[in-house]
């Protein structure tokens, strides 16, 4: 016989709330490895997000230029005319910097807005704050510029975005409704936390995460059917018997799985943490009322619920895009204007010793991936070409000419041909030995999170005589703290500084 179903507005008073998973597992979650992976939905949120930076850059740039016809066909004002070059310019501009304010307030993270309210309120912020540096710098400056081209700018693009938007979320969600970039959940514990957190995955269909089905400890449970919260209860998912196993991920072909049980034993909590990793799932949960403080726990408010996640995210989309830009170019222009260099270098190299100019070597970047790195030789070719990098320059391995390339960091620049590539980028961790990363701690492979760079704040550090991997908070601090003017204060650093070597 079926069992009733459970109504979603009942709080189960058996639910303790005294003691909090982050305060009593705070030293395990250092532990933990965040399971990476990427899949179809992961790519399609990838694609969203760079179809919502490119389609937010082209919305400000016409609705700027719709602004500025609008202004010339009414000859609003002390009429200035401006030429289509200029205003397109002024346009395109300004919608750079509108999507780089956006993304530093989070217009670009999943779930960014249950009712898309916080998503209106970061547009119309934003809208503002750029009107207001536009407005201040009109007057500091000598181009005229007319106030009524701006007032109706300052109407006409937040509009836009709204407008543009709303047409977005639109089609993300008919996209979700069709299967695409979809990720299943499974909610661990049918209480009261439970019971919201699936009303609000239920309700927030940009977030992409669906919950398919409750796992409770608790047998009188079993079998039972949960609504989600609010009049409408159409919504619902069953409730099967725990504890968190693979093969109920196997069975429901489960993405993430959300401890909603904030008073959940930590000896409890470290096994399900072992099953779903080790089922190359995700973890989410609700914290407790004391929060967990490790660095590496990311939180995220959806709709009032706070879930907890492990591995801080680190892509941000307008960061990201403009990243690879500046890599690209900046690595284009090194290589042209250093090629003289380049090739005094190469001869020298070839005068010193018999062997190739140029090293590959096989190293690891993000998220595993294994390319060939390019250096210039500075080790004899008898040197193995797999082993720990000298510690000294007096090692018998490394050649006249590297001694001196190696103090002055100049066998670096080949590796510019890597960032040209995508393999690397001018910031960022150094990449590894696949013979070192074998031997990785979990902890030591979150460094492999980030694409890999040609220089970094360990290369900056008193510490780079020593082992990467055994100095890894400088890239754990560069991952979690990084951004466009860190990474080009570490290039005027390395110019400055790093011109030490061995």
């Amino acid at each position: 016989m079926k069992k009733p179903a459970i109504a979603a507005q009942t709080r189960n008073p058996d639910e303790p709330v005294q003691q909090t998973v982050g305060e009593a597992i705070a030293v395990d979650l250092r532990l933990v490895e965040p399971a990476s992976k990427p899949g179809a939905a992961g790519r399609f949120r990838r694609a969203v997000v760079l179809c919502e930076v490119i389609a937010d850059l082209l919305t400000v740039t016409v609705a700027v230029t719709f602004g500025y016809v609008i202004y010339n066909s009414f000859s609003l004002g002390k009429h200035i005319h401006y030429s289509p070059k200029t205003i397109f310019s002024a346009a395109f501009v300004l919608g750079i910097v509108m999507v780089l304010m956006l993304d530093r307030v989070g217009a670009y993270r999943r779930g960014n807005s249950l009712l898309r309210v916080r998503e209106t309120e970061q547009v119309l912020r934003v809208s503002a704050e750029a009107f207001v540096i536009t407005l201040a710098v009109s007057f500091f400056n000598s181009i005229l510029f007319s106030r009524w081209l701006l007032v109706l700018c300052l109407t006409l693009v937040p509009l836009a975005l709204f407008v543009q938007k709303l047409f977005m979320y639109l089609l993300i969600r008919a996209l979700h409704s069709r299967g695409y970039g979809i990720e299943k959940v499974l909610i661990y514990g049918s209480g009261h936390t439970g019971r919201r957190v699936f009303s609000v995955l239920k309700r927030s269909p940009k977030l992409g995460l669906d919950p398919v089905a409750f796992v409770d400890d608790d047998l009188a449970k079993v079998g039972n059917t949960v609504f989600e919260l609010g009049y409408d209860r159409r919504r619902s998912a069953p409730i099967v018997r725990g504890p968190v196993i693979k093969e109920l991920l196997s069975h429901h072909n489960i993405d993430l799985v959300i401890v909603a049980i904030p008073s959940i034993e930590p000896h409890k909590f470290a096994r399900t943490m072992e099953v779903v990793l080790g089922a190359n799932a995700r973890v989410s949960f609700v914290p407790g009322h004391l929060l967990p403080t490790d660095p590496w726990i990311d939180y995220q408010d959806i709709d009032g619920v706070l879930l907890a996640s492990f591995g801080k995210s680190s892509r941000r989309g307008g960061y990201e895009i403009l990243k690879r830009l500046c890599d690209y170019i900046g690595s284009l222009a090194l290589i042209a204007l250093g090629t003289p260099v380049f090739l005094l270098l190469a001869l020298a190299i070839r005068i010193d010793s018999r062997g190739p100019v140029v090293f590959r070597q096989q190293r690891v970047g993000k998220n595993g991936k294994h390319f060939w790195m390019y250096k210039f030789r500075t080790m004899q070719t008898t040197a193995s070409p797999y082993d720990y990098s000298p510690l000294s320059s007096t090692d018998p391995r490394i050649t006249r000419m590297g001694r001196f390339l190696r103090r002055t960091s100049l066998d670096e620049l080949p590796q510019l041909l890597n960032v040209l590539q995508g393999n690397m980028s001018l910031v960022g961790p150094r990449p590894e030995m696949p013979f070192i990363v074998e031997q990785y701690t979990p902890g030591q492979k979150r460094r492999l999170q980030v694409k890999p760079g040609i220089t970094g704040l360990w290369q900056l550090s008193g510490d780079r005589a020593f082992l990467i991997h055994e100095n890894i908070e400088y890239d754990l601090y560069y991952i979690q703290h990084r951004n466009f003017f860190m990474d080009l204060a570490i290039l005027l650093h390395t110019s400055a500084f790093a011109m030490r070597g061995i």
